[in-house]
């Protein structure tokens, strides 16, 4: 007897059928996650080093922050468009 999340998985299955990636869109995927996450590591870095520069302005400190995750936001967006594209060919 199947329990209700392999029901479930079915039905999905056959209205959403899954992608079979070959081993070339699975090694571009990989690439694009190591580079977006050195990018984001770099970003992180960078933005640390300034918090540790502005940690007396409380303002400034809140300003990097602010545009921190808006420049991760940014990353992540064009990673899953990037990411996107193999994917659909």
């Amino acid at each position: 007897m199947k329990s209700a999340y392999e029901l479930a998985m079915s039905r999905l299955e056959k209205t959403i059928p899954s992608l079979e990636l070959t081993t070339d869109q699975k090694r571009m995927l990989a690439e694009i996650d190591s580079e977006y996450e050195a990018r984001i590591a770099e970003q992180r870095i960078f933005i640390n080093g300034e918090i540790a520069k502005a940690f007396a302005d409380e303002a400034r400190v809140s300003e990097l922050r602010k545009q921190f995750a808006s420049e991760i936001a940014s990353l992540e967006e064009n990673r899953e468009r990037k990411k996107g594209r193999i994917r659909n060919g």
